[in-house]
């Protein structure tokens, strides 16, 4: 501790010193640093992040499960080996003397980007020249969206979701008024929608690009469920052709899909949930059982091998690999610059999110963390 202590005067070391490292050159060193701080720092991986980061994971799980199991550290430094989003709402869930930190910065979300604030205000704007939108609509968010949207939720009424428990979440959010807003996921919404029994003529997509969504006042009078025109570009990679195909050569199989798959997708699908329920559905199953998995390619990866031992076989959906690209942008090369930065007492890559930005985002947080 005196070491790290004494650190703290040294310069910020520049990345390009670690650029060109092999992970093989990165992984004791990550190792010592990780020991050096001890404590101090958590390590925080996604259940998409690839392997050669996974494996120093302190904690992994979807993104809202690892901001609150953060929260519940004394750690000092929170380094989430995720997207920005997901940094945010570390920064947003943990104690004020922690730390969220991104390992790259360019680790972002293309759905997220879909959906900002400048298009989601034009849209409640426009939306208010047709309808009543603070007492008859509820804009809910999907976890993956940025900062500023939850805030936008928590200022307007409205709550954030997951594809955990979107169902819960709209269901509230109907019992307060009598349309929702949904952003960014379309097909999240539609999904979720659907189980609820509202028809799918209900649920128009607007088209931020549009003047008025693409929609006529009819359209958005009659509309229960407004979907924003966004998507995962993984989960928009898995066809219905492909279910198909895979059921021709093994009948007794079984399809389990992320809710952010088309909506055809799900339909034909056995099973539909998030990446938790996706895992847990497999470690669950019956021994020699074969899956067709529809989600990123490194928890399929993962979870094929953890469950091979049983004789069950997990398959990846789509012909063609399809990693969350993002997501790859962080490696073992910028995980290691962090730590070695921290052990220096340089902290680099700091998310932060501004204090009644913060507020706003937590109270949608809330909302959905409030319900049973």
């Amino acid at each position: 501790m005196e070491e790290l202590n004494a650190a703290m005067t040294s310069s910020v070391i520049a990345f390009e010193a670690f650029g060109a490292l092999s992970d093989e050159e990165c992984f004791p060193r990550i190792q010592a640093a990780r020991s050096r701080l001890g404590k101090r720092a958590v390590i925080l991986c996604h259940h998409y992040q690839r392997a050669e980061v996974y494996q120093f994971a302190d904690m992994t799980g979807d993104s809202l499960r690892l901001s609150r199991l953060a929260s519940q550290t004394e750690a000092e430094f929170i380094v989430f080996c995720g997207v920005h989003f997901m940094a945010e709402a570390a920064d947003i869930m943990t104690k004020p003397h922690q730390k969220a930190i991104l390992p790259d910065l360019a680790a972002g979300c293309s759905m997220a980007d879909m959906a900002n604030l400048a298009k989601v205000g034009r849209c409640w704007r426009e939306l208010g020249s047709i309808i009543d939108t603070e007492n008859r609509v509820t804009p809910v968010t999907y976890i993956n969206s940025a900062a500023d949207l939850k805030a936008f939720c928590g200022e307007h009424g409205g709550i954030v979701c997951t594809s955990s428990n979107a169902d819960k979440v709209l269901r509230a959010a109907f019992e307060q008024r009598e349309k929702i807003l949904f952003f960014p996921d379309q097909h999240l919404g539609r999904w979720t929608g659907h189980t609820m029994g509202i028809p799918l003529d209900r649920m128009p997509v607007w088209d931020p690009d549009l003047e008025m969504g693409g929609l006529g006042a009819d359209e958005i009078r009659d509309a229960k469920i407004l979907l924003w025109k966004g998507h995962c570009s993984v989960h928009q990679m898995f066809q219905p052709e492909h279910i198909q195909a895979f059921r021709k050569r093994h009948p007794d199989g079984f399809v389990i899909s992320h809710p952010e798959c088309a909506f055809e997708v799900c339909r034909q699908s056995d099973h539909v949930g998030s990446t938790d329920h996706i895992a847990k559905t497999l470690r669950e199953a019956a021994p020699g059982t074969r899956w067709l998995v529809g989600t990123e390619l490194n928890l399929v990866n993962r979870l094929a091998e953890e469950i091979k031992s049983e004789g069950k076989i997990a398959q990846f959906m789509a012909p063609l690999v399809c990693m969350c690209s993002t997501m790859q942008r962080i490696d073992p090369q910028h995980l290691l610059w962090v730590l070695e930065n921290l052990v220096e007492g340089n902290i680099v890559n700091r998310i932060t999110v501004p204090g009644h930005e913060a507020a706003l985002a937590r109270r949608a947080l809330e909302r959905m963390l409030a319900l049973p």
